[in-house]
């Protein structure tokens, strides 16, 4: 059964949910740190418990409680074989996460014996040949399926000179940063064209506050590791998601009361690409304000804009429901990037959005919302598929509040992916939600 949403109005005040970005990090590096860490606010959702699952696999030791998760490293050296015997590869499943697969590939590579990782969903079908390629030229054996998972790994990794092509993604970047802090040897990595940049620093941050030794330069290009610099149990609270925050941003710019909405738990000082939203709400005419704890946004005419969203991808989704309560045409930057998502996402958000009165046009490495003579101020409603990816399930939600009608959404329960409470919450601010997640 879809899930649908009425036109309302928006009110009071939420909590960002936690980043799962950050979170996958500093699972990895608690990890393979030496003694007990602690992480405070934890993400969750399924990504989150994916890599979770792969940390206790590789050998750490994971308690979960409601408001922290506790982690004693374990994972170098562990020597553990998997149960059909010393022949056969340690396999863990990696969900449909692509940072779990792309980061614990290089991390899986510092155990004694082969790990292979697997894929479920949509994470099957998501290049890995960036995986493979580089750690056959670290030295490691790796093996995929035609490019995609499974991965097959056997190491051992070790500290040296490498060349990375980073334009596609920086996810493998982060897990080969993570790893060389605890293989033998130093390391220096030249990175071409690296995507995403401010996930790497996100990267960075989450090592060095667990003790390892990494730096990079200014044009993003060199990064050097201390090898065995090594991980230390800390304590860790997990920062706000500014991915899931953008919809929630959204929400009050096109959809608040008169009270208007406050959004809490996002640092403006984050280094989340997904930040980037709030130059893209500016460019729109949107009021969002920060008082120091919290992002209060009123309901107001907008306008349409232009916004290059090639190191922030995952902000189209939300970018396009913002669009869709624009006046005039906006484009938006980067489609090319949007591919080898959960979904074709630049084909999902033209064809479902199509399919709630949204005119999108793609033209070159743009997306072209209400393209000139194109669709009215407010969608019409419909219903609309989430093709299993959670972005294009929130977006359609976010955009269903200021449509003239019901917007159904089939299966919605994908947002789980990243923010399991999202629907739950819309409706705490006063959305009309009901139907099921299926």
């Amino acid at each position: 059964m879809p899930l649908y949403l009425d036109p309302s109005a928006l009110s009071g005040s939420i909590h960002a949910p936690p980043s799962k970005s950050a979170m996958q990090r500093a699972i990895a590096c608690a990890g393979l740190a030496c003694g007990e860490s602690i992480l405070t606010r934890p993400s969750l959702c399924d990504d989150s418990l994916a890599a979770l699952r792969v940390a206790e696999a590789l050998g750490a030791s994971v308690e979960r409680a409601t408001s922290h998760i506790r982690i004693r490293g374990g994972f170098k050296g562990k020597g553990r074989r998997g149960a059909a015997g010393a022949n056969e590869p340690l396999r863990v499943s990696c969900g449909e996460s692509g940072l779990c697969m792309r980061m614990f590939s290089s991390i899986a590579s510092l155990l004694d014996e082969a790990v292979e990782l697997l894929a479920e969903g949509s994470l099957a079908t998501r290049p890995m040949s960036m995986v493979e390629d580089a750690l056959l030229s670290a030295g490691v054996a790796c093996t995929s399926s035609c490019g995609k998972a499974p991965l097959r790994i056997r190491g051992p990794l070790r500290g040296g000179r490498y060349a990375l092509d980073g334009s596609k993604s920086s996810q493998f970047l982060t897990g080969l940063l993570i790893a060389l802090a605890s293989a033998p040897g130093d390391s220096v990595l030249s990175v071409d064209k690296l995507a995403s940049r401010g996930y790497v620093d996100l990267t960075l941050d989450i090592m060095k506050h667990f003790g390892a030794e990494a730096a990079r330069d200014e044009g993003y290009s060199r990064f050097s590791v201390s090898g065995e610099s090594g991980y230390e149990g800390r304590s860790y609270e997990v920062e706000g998601d500014w991915s899931g925050g953008a919809f929630l941003l959204v929400a009050g710019a096109i959809a608040s009361g008169p009270a208007g909405l406050r959004v809490e738990g996002l640092s403006p000082d984050s280094s989340q690409p997904d930040r980037a939203i709030l130059q893209a709400l500016s460019l729109s005419g949107a009021s969002c304000s920060y008082d120091g704890s919290a992002f209060a946004l009123r309901k107001t005419d907008l306008h349409g804009f232009s916004f290059d969203a090639s190191d922030c991808p995952d902000l189209f989704p939300p970018l396009v429901a913002l669009a869709s309560r624009c006046e005039g045409s906006s484009r938006i930057r980067g489609a090319s990037r949007l591919k080898d998502k959960e979904s074709d996402r630049a084909e999902a958000l033209i064809t479902e959005f199509a399919a709630l009165g949204l005119a999108i046009a793609q033209e070159g490495d743009e997306l072209v919302v209400r393209p000139e003579g194109g669709s009215p101020k407010r969608l019409a409603g419909g219903l609309a598929r989430s093709r299993g990816d959670h972005r294009i399930a929130m977006a359609a939600a976010v955009a269903a509040l200021a449509a003239s009608d019901r917007v159904g959404i089939e299966g919605a329960g994908c947002a789980a992916k990243s923010y399991p409470g999202f629907f739950e919450d819309l409706a705490g601010l006063g959305a009309s939600v009901f139907g099921g997640l299926s």
